[in-house]
């Protein structure tokens, strides 16, 4: 799930096919719709919260164009992680913010990442050819919310190193006077440095180090870090009582992972442009009824939190969400596992906020949700879209790569006539 806020202000949950009520039981399973705020449109019975305020979102059901990876960068991107890989690859939106929008004397990041689990392991959120300076900000949130890692996956993020998440701490005796002095003589001894380093590599590390010294002596990101500090009421308002009753997968996260989105609006009102937020674990290749009856409502309960708590504060329209995944789920039902496995052919995606046209349903797919019937809408669609709400001219804004090219932000989509 990604927010992204304009300038003046600042994992995605993998997607599942939602057969059609009148497909037949090994397609559609055990779920059975209800209707929502958006006339004639049924969801889930799991989601009433959603269903409850329809009306303030868009239903995208002809998500087409995955790359089949399972490392969310497309959800980052709108482009496979392979595209332009001998120039260090794409960057991801958030990254692009902070190149157009950002400044190294900003008191918060531009672009915050509270991926976990597989899109933290895979780095699904990097700077791509724009090099270190504008990868994104990673705090360790695992404190906070707990999601259990593979053991596969720990060994993987182990190798990553030290580095792969941001420390946004002091070390012990250090004081925010000795930070400067130290930043001071880093920049000194850079100077020489970068003029025989080819690769700019120690230009970024000075962006990045700038911007660091301003977010930990400003102290706005860390209270935007720090629920302790929110109103008790609308952290009760985030808050999910435990289902003891739910199946909970090995991989999968509690009732206190929507209070991630509490946190991701935290950081939108402190100033981050584009926050990055990941819910698992929506891979049901086995068990999937089970798990979805513990995972949708988390869901379902996060959005209709994060998106009513922006209403009523007058932000809705200032804030764009996307939620979504790397691709759908197969729509037949495996009667071995009684999973379902991934399916690129067709997804889906919810958008709400951002001044868009909401309060519809985008695209139709055929009768057992396996492909696309009408309205196909490519990933770089739902950018082009994204970048309009914040402002940018896709016709001509691009980025200079490191073998001098320009290279336009998407190569694909137009702003979803629907809507802008």
């Amino acid at each position: 799930m990604t927010l992204a806020a304009p300038a003046a202000a600042p994992r995605q949950p993998s997607s599942t096919q939602v057969a059609t009520p009148a497909a037949p039981i090994e397609i559609r399973g055990e779920f059975k719709p209800i209707p929502t705020k958006v006339a004639g449109f049924h969801i889930c019975e799991l989601m009433p919260k959603l269903a409850s305020i329809a009306d303030k979102f868009a239903f995208i059901r002809s998500l087409v164009g995955s790359a089949g990876a399972h490392n969310a960068f497309q959800c980052q991107s709108g482009f496979a992680d392979t595209d332009l890989a001998s120039v260090g690859g794409r960057p991801a939106m958030g990254s692009i913010l902070a190149k157009l929008r950002g400044s190294s004397a900003d008191p918060a990041p531009s672009f915050v990442d509270l991926m976990q689990g597989r899109p933290l392991v895979r780095d699904s959120a990097r700077p791509g050819f724009l090099g270190p300076a504008y990868q994104p900000f990673r705090p360790d949130i695992s404190q906070m919310f707990s999601r259990p890692l593979e053991e596969g996956m720990k060994r993987e993020l182990s190798a990553r190193g030290e580095e792969h998440r941001t420390s946004l701490t002091l070390i012990d005796a250090l004081t925010a006077d000795r930070l400067h002095d130290r930043t001071r003589l880093l920049a000194g001894l850079d100077r020489i440095k970068r003029e025989v380093d080819a690769n700019g590599i120690m230009d970024a590390m000075d962006r990045f180090t700038q911007q660091a010294v301003g977010i930990l002596t400003s102290g706005r990101f860390a209270d935007a870090m720090d629920l302790s500090k929110e109103d008790p009421r609308v952290v009760e308002h985030y808050a999910l009582a435990p289902n003891k009753a739910a199946f909970r997968f090995a991989t999968a996260e509690d009732e206190s992972s929507t209070k991630k989105l509490l946190l991701a609006r935290r950081l939108v009102e402190a100033g981050v442009r584009c926050v990055s937020v990941s819910f698992s674990d929506f891979d049901t290749h086995s068990e999937n009824f089970p798990r979805l009856r513990q995972l949708l409502p988390l869901i379902d309960h996060a959005l209709h939190a994060l998106v009513t708590d922006l209403d009523e504060r007058g932000m809705l329209d200032d804030v764009s969400i996307v939620a979504w995944g790397e691709f759908g789920r197969t729509p037949r039902i495996d009667t071995k596992t009684g999973g379902r496995h991934h399916w690129p052919g067709v997804g889906l995606a919810l958008l709400a906020g951002g001044g868009m046209n909401v309060g519809q349903v985008i695209g139709e797919t055929n009768r057992d949700a396996g492909s696309v019937l009408s309205r196909p809408v490519h990933y770089q669609d739902v950018f082009a879209t994204l970048y309009h709400n914040l402002g940018i001219d896709l016709a001509s804004t691009t980025l200079i790569d490191p073998n001098g090219r320009p290279q336009y932000l998407l190569d694909r989509g137009k702003p979803l006539r629907e809507l802008v």
